[in-house]
């Protein structure tokens, strides 16, 4: 207990000393206090002896205008005219002084800090009034899936602002009305764990009570549990009847179908039994990732020339959850399609994907391509890691495309007379391009049989005599020619035959053509043949000739013939080896409807490096023939073989005789 003097000691220092500064009061005034005001709340320690001043009260955002709160000058109490709201304010920061009427402070100031007690007023609300949560199969029990959100406006940190959560009511209740368990304090949702009950059965047997006939027990006849499964989905008490969820995992979409058996005697042999029914439905949840029916596609082969939007495959892929929305997929090409060349069709509901030509495909650029397409669930999956995604792989090779032959003109014309001799050329067929793959020409649907066409050179020349041909009339035959290289690729042409009248002039007499000579083995060169000389159409301009070798086959065999322009025709050899003779060449020239034939010589020789025929020279006069110049040699080398040995012969016995001679003849040399 504090003593009295104590007391009486606080009490007179304030009021011994007015002048020293007071020390600040604490107040506590209750939140909606609902007796009589003013409420006094505590006595102020002001001066005790009489002063002329006045107390004046002030207070943070004008307190002490709005008259909450006042100073009772008679007893010096602090009181509140009306009850405070913690909630629109906890505390007040007072002020009392004594002044003059001019202003200025006698006593003071005394600070008076005022606090609302809070009175538990304000009623919990949650953040929404209504929450929508989703819950999947695929939740454990035990684990929260969601938090309750709630606030209170009393004062934080005490009993009033303390929330608890409790779950009132279950609907429906079944198949238990405790299936979800609520944190208290922290609001956490989350569903019953293993063991939790789930349904509670009730039999009855009307047998004598407490005897062995009215003893039921409780069996679960099925499901029975799936081989190599660690439990059951249920498991059921045997003396209860209670059924709780057990430890097997429940597989989505399912539909059990529970069989209960009670039977009485405690379970023994021959008591009696009965059997219920419990249906139980799982509802799916997104654990399942997509897959394809097939990891690889067999090469697929597209031509280059394929059109972009060209169907290639159609990929089928599947999902083993049952909900639609769970079943949509998105498919990707992952790998090996850097450039976009291909893409995907589908709609998100089918499983089926169709893998489309975007781009022109190029062998040279990419003679395969090699792409890895893959599936995934477009909804979030639940469970472990889903992976990458499953994948196929689609092999595309790409075939070389070869275009056709293309012939220098798209159709032909030519107009001969009916009365061309057999052999004459009426025209070359060639290709377009002259370093293009060497072609083969044939003639389609010459139901007359008058035409003939070279099949590498493609020159056409009149097989037979036109005998049927009438003037102004027009034949047509096709021509098609084939790739040398690849067969399948060819192409066809028009060829129209106008016959003209047979002319009725005398052929014009034209000069022989003099000699001139060509290499054998063939080289490349060739003879210039004109058109007959001075001929009036010609120089007036009223049209070109037309050149063909004679119908002669050996001709047509050794020569070829192609014209220069409309005056002139290049003959060369038309074998790698002529014999070196003097030729006669004979070519048909045809000017409208006038044909003559005229009669080339040319000279086939063996040539030197220079190209200068080199002519078999006949005996000069005076020289000797070659049998007269070997026995001229032979005769020589005879005489001078004869003069040779009677030379030897000679010295020989010269020799003999000096041998023959005696010592004592042979005579002195004279001495000097």
């Amino acid at each position: 207990m504090v003593p009295a003097w104590l007391c009486l000691l606080c009490l007179f220092i304030p009021q011994a000393f007015p002048g020293a500064q007071p020390a600040e009061v604490y107040v506590d005034v209750p939140e909606n206090y609902g007796g009589n005001f003013p409420l006094y709340l505590t006595k102020l320690p002001l001066p005790r002896k009489e002063t002329e001043g006045q107390i004046v009260l002030s207070g943070d955002s004008g307190v002490a205008a709005e008259g909450r709160f006042a100073v009772d000058p008679q007893s010096g109490f602090l009181l509140v005219t009306r009850a405070l709201d913690r909630e629109e304010q906890a505390e007040y920061q007072l002020q009392v002084t004594l002044e003059t009427e001019d202003g200025r402070v006698l006593w003071g100031p005394q600070h008076v800090l005022v606090h609302v007690k809070d009175e538990n007023d304000q009623v919990p609300r949650f953040s929404q009034a209504i929450y929508k949560v989703q819950l999947s199969q695929g939740t454990r029990p035990g684990v929260p899936f969601f938090f309750l959100e709630a606030s209170d406006g009393d004062a934080p940190g005490t009993a009033n602002s303390d929330l608890r959560f409790h779950i009132l009511n279950q609907a429906p209740s079944q198949p238990s009305a405790d299936m979800f368990q609520l944190e208290p304090q922290l609001g956490a949702l989350a569903l019953s764990p293993e063991g939790t009950k789930v349904a509670k059965l009730s039999a009855e047997d009307a047998d004598a009570p407490g005897s062995p006939n009215s003893h039921i027990v409780y069996r679960l006849l099925s499901p029975e549990p799936e081989e190599g499964a660690a439990g059951r989905a249920f498991e059921l008490d045997s003396t209860s009847g209670s059924v709780t969820l057990g430890a097997a995992p429940l597989q989505a979409g399912q539909n059990i179908l529970l069989q209960v058996l009670v039977i009485d005697l405690g379970g023994a042999e021959g008591g009696l039994s009965s059997t219920c029914e419990i249906a139980v439905t799982i509802t799916d949840i997104n654990d399942h990732a997509p897959e394809f029916t097939t990891s690889q596609i067999e090469p697929l082969s597209l031509p280059e020339d394929t059109e972009p939007g060209t169907l290639v495959t159609t990929l089928m892929a599947t999902d083993a959850d049952l909900e639609p929305a769970f079943r949509l997929m998105d498919f990707a090409i992952e790998a090996g399609d850097v450039e976009g060349t291909f893409g995907l069709d589908w709609e998100p509901d089918s499983g089926r994907v169709q893998l489309r030509l975007l781009k022109n495909l190029s062998y040279e650029a990419a003679p395969s391509h090699k792409l890895v397409v893959v599936v995934r669930s477009v909804a979030e999956p639940v469970g472990p890691d889903p992976g990458p995604g499953a994948t196929v792989t689609v092999t595309v090779l790409v075939e070389r495309v070869t275009p056709p032959p293309q012939l220098d003109q798209e159709s032909y014309e030519a107009s001969v007379p009916v009365s061309t001799p057999a052999g004459s050329l009426l025209l070359t067929i060639r290709p377009s391009d002259p370093m293009s793959n060497p072609l083969r020409f044939s003639l389609v649907n010459d139901s007359e049989g008058w035409l003939c066409i070279e099949e590498v050179s493609g020159e056409v020349h009149i097989a037979r005599a036109l005998q049927g041909a009438q003037p102004g009339d027009m034949y047509t035959v096709l021509v098609e020619a084939q790739d040398a290289d690849e067969p399948t690729l060819s192409t066809s042409a028009t060829l129209v035959i106008h016959f003209l009248k047979a002319p009725s002039a005398p052929t014009p007499t034209v000069a022989p053509e003099p000699s001139r000579h060509l290499c054998t083995p063939r080289q490349d060169r060739g003879v210039v043949v004109g058109g007959p000389r001075g001929d009036p159409d010609l120089a007036g301009g009223h049209g070109p000739y037309s050149f063909a070798l004679g119908p002669n086959p050996t001709a047509q065999r050794d020569w070829r013939l192609r014209a220069l322009n409309g005056s002139h025709a290049y003959l060369t050899l038309g074998l790698h080896w002529v014999e070196p003779r003097e030729h006669v060449v004979p070519i048909v020239v045809s000017h409208h409807d006038r044909v003559w034939q005229i009669q080339v010589r040319v000279i086939v020789c063996r040539c030197n490096v220079e190209g200068q025929c080199m002519r078999k020279v006949g005996r000069m006069k005076g020289m000797p023939t070659k049998l007269s110049a070997v026995g001229i040699l032979v005769g020589t080398l005879i005489a001078i073989g004869i003069f040779l040995i009677l030379i030897f012969t000679h010295l020989t016995l010269a020799r003999k005789k000096d041998l023959d001679q005696p010592v004592d003849s042979v005579p002195l040399k004279a001495a000097v």
